[in-house]
C-alpha cells in the first residue's frame, strides 16, 4: 500500500478548557494508504497526554512507510495490526489512523459501510452528549443556550468553584441530561464531595474522577458516590480492563488512545464480559476522526463523539449528529470526503 499523509490544523469555535489545559485549536494528520486504485483514509488525533504529537505521528508513518508499502492484502488485518502494535506500541494515534483507513480500504473495496460489516444496526446508537468545556460560570451558561439542539450535556469541571459552573449549566438546561468529567483533577476526598455535589444537581454519572494511578482511591469514591463511576485515562487498552473491575461502573473509549476500531471493539466486548457499561469518546477531532467511532456506537450505551462538532470549520463530510442522533450513511468504508 502506497502510504501518504497530511498535516491539518483545526480551530474551536469557542476556548475548549478542561481541569489541564484550554484549546482553541489543534492539528491532526490525515493519512491515506492506496492500494489497487482504492484509497483508505484515517486521522490520527494525538493528545499531549499520552505522549503524542502531530511531529511524532509523522515521523511514525514515515518510519512505517516501508511496512504500510509492503501490505499486500489490506484483508489480514488482525496480523497486520499485531505488527504496528508491537512496532508502535505507545503510539495510539498513529495507529489509530492506519487501522481506520484499512477498515475504510476493506470497506471501499467489498463496497460495504463498516457498520453493515459489522453486522450493526444504526438505530442502536445511543444520542451523543455535547461537551461544555471549563469556563466562567456566565460563560459556561452562554455554551448551554448556544447547545439546544443536544439533549445531553457533558458538563467539564475539575477546577476552583466546580458547584457555580454546574449550577450555572443546571439552570440553563433544567431539563437536560448532565454527565460530569473531571478529567483526573479531583483528590479522593474532593471527588466523594463532588460526586454528591453532582448528585444533588440530578447528574447521571461522573468520570475520572482522580488520577489514573489511583487505584485504591478509586475504590474508596465509588463506595461513597451515590452516582456511577466510568473511567477514560485509566482505560486505554483491553488489558486494562480486567483490574477496574470491583473499582468502577464503565469505561470510556476513545480511539485515538486505543488504537483504532478493532481495539475498540476488543475492549467492548472485553467490558462487557466483565459486566462493565462502556462510553465511546472522542478528542478534538474532524469528522474523519469521529467516523470510525460513530460506525461502532450501536455497540456501546453511551456516546460522546462531539469532536468535530465543537469545531469552526470541518474539512470533511460524512457521519454527522442530527440533536444528537449519529447519521451514518450508506456509503462504503468510513463513508467520508473532503468537505
Amino acid at each position: 500500500m502506497k502510504a501518504s499523509w497530511e498535516k491539518l490544523s483545526i480551530e474551536t469555535l469557542h476556548p475548549f478548557g478542561i481541569s489541564r489545559n484550554v484549546k482553541t485549536g489543534d492539528e491532526v494528520v490525515w493519512l491515506r494508504l492506496e492500494h489497487d486504485g482504492i484509497e483508505g483514509w484515517g486521522e490520527a488525533d494525538p493528545s499531549a497526554y499520552y505522549g503524542e504529537s502531530a511531529g511524532t505521528v509523522e515521523a511514525a508513518f514515515a518510519t512505517l512507510a516501508p511496512r504500510l508499502e509492503a501490505i499486500d492484502d489490506p484483508f489480514r488485518l488482525e496480523s497486520i495490526e499485531r505488527d504496528l502494535h508491537a512496532r508502535l506500541r505507545f503510539n495510539g494515534a498513529a495507529r489509530s489512523a492506519i487501522s481506520s483507513a484499512l477498515h475504510d480500504w476493506i470497506g471501499k473495496r467489498v463496497g460495504l459501510p463498516l457498520w453493515k460489516s459489522l453486522g450493526l444496526d444504526p438505530a442502536d446508537a445511543p444520542l451523543s452528549s455535547f461537551t461544555i468545556g471549563i469556563d466562567t460560570p456566565e460563560r459556561m451558561t452562554e455554551k448551554t443556550r448556544g447547545a439546544d439542539d443536544y439533549p445531553i450535556l457533558k458538563i467539564k469541571l475539575g477546577s476552583a468553584d466546580d458547584e457555580s459552573r454546574l449550577r450555572a449549566v443546571r439552570e440553563a438546561a433544567p431539563d437536560k441530561v448532565l454527565r460530569v468529567d473531571a478529567n483526573a483533577a479531583w483528590t479522593p476526598s474532593e471527588a466523594v464531595e463532588g460526586c454528591a455535589m453532582c448528585a444533588e444537581y440530578g447528574v447521571e454519572y461522573v468520570e475520572q474522577p482522580l488520577p489514573p494511578t489511583e487505584r485504591e482511591e478509586l475504590a474508596f469514591v465509588r463506595g461513597r458516590s451515590e452516582l456511577p463511576i466510568f473511567v477514560d485515562e485509566s482505560s486505554v487498552v483491553a488489558t486494562d480492563i480486567p483490574g477496574l473491575v470491583g473499582l468502577v461502573d464503565g469505561i470510556n473509549i476513545k480511539l485515538a488512545k486505543c488504537g483504532g476500531p478493532r481495539e475498540a471493539v476488543r475492549m467492548i466486548h472485553t467490558a462487557r464480559s466483565h459486566g462493565l457499561q462502556v462510553m465511546l469518546g472522542c478528542m478534538l477531532e474532524t469528522t474523519l476522526g469521529i467516523a470510525p467511532a460513530a460506525h461502532i456506537a450501536p455497540l456501546v450505551d453511551y456516546v460522546d463523539l462531539d469532536g468535530a462538532a465543537l469545531l469552526r470549520d470541518d474539512p470533511f463530510v460524512g457521519p454527522r449528529m442530527d440533536r444528537g442522533r449519529i447519521v451514518l450513511g450508506d456509503e462504503p468504508g468510513l463513508g467520508v470526503t473532503r468537505a
